[in-house]
């Protein structure tokens, strides 16, 4: 096949035409080489040597990317460019270019022993949901021009910041209550103490009900709190990752006891979690595809294992129709191991002759199979017999303009979206420059994470602590040098957001954003970070009173500052931060900061460290 690249014409009946490198090559060329490297203050001979050597590797080298790249109010348009490299690297679905994750399914939905995507009475979703994604802004009845009251997002799901804002502005409808699960966005989002106001407003939310292992930095703002397993205690289907180029599906199953108590649901005795509460409301309401007929006549839905371990039969069974995909049957002494690893677990939690009757005896030896091994794993020979090529490849059409994000309107502006990668710049939901943001502001603030405090929920393991036991701002010795800092002093993080340099956390009470200075070379000049899971005012690092008694806080858990609250709220909306409008991510990377030092004695010294004079 031969054809024109570069295509910039016009056709008989007068229509303009471009191509897709055409449009491109345009976008990459309106500023020259030198100019974005400038741009990025990246030395332009580096920048020509990354490139020569990416390109000498031919299919076989890919760009990966992540949160870095992501997380500004030009996200997606970042990542396209990216992913344009890769595709005009050709390597999809190449050993060493990019690849689709591929997993075992756990639903049945595409074939398996139990499909569990369409059971008996399931109730269906309707409307349009409270974030507004998947609907175009322009094709509903809410339409009243641009700019909408909140960003509508036809492209992007599961928009974590926009649920909280949205209820507290009514948009598109008010609400009665919010259920909260495995989630803390006043902690993780920036600019989450937004939402706090929000979530202790009787008004905007008459009921918040949250399922939690403890009382954390949202939930502490429920009006109930229903208890929740670990991940120890738990089960969860991990699912795959695109840097996965075998086809996967781990299980993360119960491994210790459970820690709350046990309830009875559907006569049932079983652990209180969010499963549990589940069925217990399903019980109380009467819902339909629960009970003991909740999969079909005869196939009950009355315990989380009757959903689990049908997962797995469904992982195990694998979706040939003649069970050529199935995975091996676990012989008789791994049975017998099977039994042995899990005789300590309660009968709340494990029973084997309540878990055979679930899946089957035909099915059972291939469900230890999988259970033994934490999920099923393809065999790394596909490889090896898929080389040069990936055993799983995506396989579909790659489009360097889309032509379906080309055809949405921003509901911010009413502009189209550019359906093609180029260099958006940092705007607001309005579209304007956030000059003033920065201004006076000489610092760009970032975050990064640590092995020892990869989560919100970390803190409180007391085996990782010592390794770390707060955390620090990290800064480079030019900037310290220029401020006066020395490291170890205390200094609070301040923006024109948040002049306080402070959590607002209600009832007239804040929680400074102070934090010691820590000098390292190894992030650049300019910049400053703070690692994620210290700062905490919940999470038990505070006092608290349930039924009338005290808890013990531990002050531990509080060290260190979380300056998410610092990270700058988007001016327009007022009650969020600043998002990406096209993919729904969040702006991580954008704020710049001051650091003001703090009055002495705002931290307490360090061990084995005298305080600054």
């Amino acid at each position: 096949m031969t054809g024109d690249l570069f295509v910039d014409a016009t056709l008989p009946d007068g229509t303009r035409v471009k191509s897709s490198l055409q449009l491109i090559y345009e976008a990459a060329s309106e500023k020259t080489f030198d100019a974005w490297c400038a741009q990025c203050g990246l030395d332009p001979l580096a920048v020509g040597d990354v490139v020569a050597e990416l390109c000498s590797h031919g299919k076989r080298a890919a760009v990966d990317l992540h949160r870095g790249v992501a997380q500004h109010t030009n996200g997606f348009y970042n990542v396209l460019a990216w992913y344009t490299v890769n595709a005009l690297l050709g390597n999809f679905d190449w050993q060493g270019g990019l690849s689709a994750l591929k997993t075992y399914g756990y639903d049945g939905s595409k074939g398996g022993p139990f499909d569990l995507s369409g059971t008996p009475g399931k109730l269906t979703a309707f409307g349009i949901s409270m974030i507004r994604h998947g609907v175009d802004y322009a094709a509903t009845t809410l339409f009243s021009g641009y700019p909408a009251r909140r960003n509508w997002y036809p492209l992007a799901s599961d928009v974590y910041e926009e649920i909280v804002p949205s209820l507290g502005d009514a948009y598109p409808y008010p609400i009665k209550a919010l259920f909260l699960y495995m989630g803390a966005p006043t902690y993780s989002l920036p600019a989450g103490h937004t939402n706090i106001e929000i979530l202790r407003d009787v008004e905007k939310l008459p009921l918040f009900i949250a399922s939690d292992i403890l009382v954390g930095p949202t939930s502490l703002y429920a009006d109930y709190i229903f208890p929740d397993l670990s991940y120890l205690e738990r089960w969860e289907f991990q699912g795959s990752h695109p840097n996965m180029n075998l086809k996967v599906e781990p299980v993360r199953q119960p491994v210790i006891a459970p820690i709350p108590e046990s309830c009875a649901v559907f006569g049932e005795k079983q652990p209180i979690s969010l499963e549990s509460l589940l069925l217990g409301l399903a019980e109380e309401l009467g819902l339909p595809a629960f009970g003991p007929d909740g999969f079909g006549p005869g196939a009950p839905l009355v315990r989380m294992d009757d959903f689990y371990l049908r997962c797995v039969a469904n992982v195990a069974a694998g979706a040939a129709p003649d069970g050529s995909a199935s995975a091996p049957a676990a012989d008789a002494s791994e049975l017998a191991l099977f039994s042995r690893a899990r005789r300590h677990l309660p009968a709340t939690v494990y029973d084997e002759v309540r878990w055979r009757r679930i899946v089957g005896e035909d099915l059972w030896p291939k469900v230890v199979h999988v259970l033994n091994r934490g999920g099923r794993y393809q065999d790394f020979s596909a490889m090896e017999k898929a080389a040069p090529r990936l055993p799983n490849p995506y396989g579909k059409l790659l489009c360097l303009y889309q032509e379906k994000t080309a055809k949405q309107r921003y509901s911010g502006t009413g502009k189209h979206y550019r359906g093609h990668a180029c260099c958006a710049a940092l705007a607001d939901y309005h579209g304007h420059p956030l000059d003033d943001l920065a201004r006076g502001a000489d610092l760009h603030l970032i975050t990064h994470r640590v092995i020892s405090a990869t989560k919100s929920r970390t803190i409180s393991n007391y085996w990782l602590r010592p390794l770390m036991p707060e955390n620090a701002v990290l800064i480079n010795p030019q900037d310290a040098r220029r401020l006066d800092l020395r490291d170890g002093d205390a200094v609070k993080v301040v923006s024109s957001t948040n002049p306080a340099g402070a959590w607002p956390l209600g009832k007239d009470r804040d929680k400074p954003m102070i934090g010691r200075v820590q000098l390292t070379e190894t992030i650049r000049p300019g910049v400053v970070s703070f690692a994620l899971g210290f700062g905490h005012w919940a999470t038990g690092s505070e006092d608290a009173v349930i039924d009338g008694e005290v808890i013990p806080g531990d002050p531990r858990r509080a060290s260190g500052l979380h300056a998410n609250a610092a990270m700058w709220v988007d001016p327009a909306l007022k009650n969020t931060c600043l998002l990406d409008p096209v993919g729904g991510s969040v702006s991580f990377y954008d704020t710049r900061i001051r650091l003001e030092k703090a009055p002495a004695g705002s931290l307490p010294p360090l061990r084995g460290r005298p305080a600054r004079a």
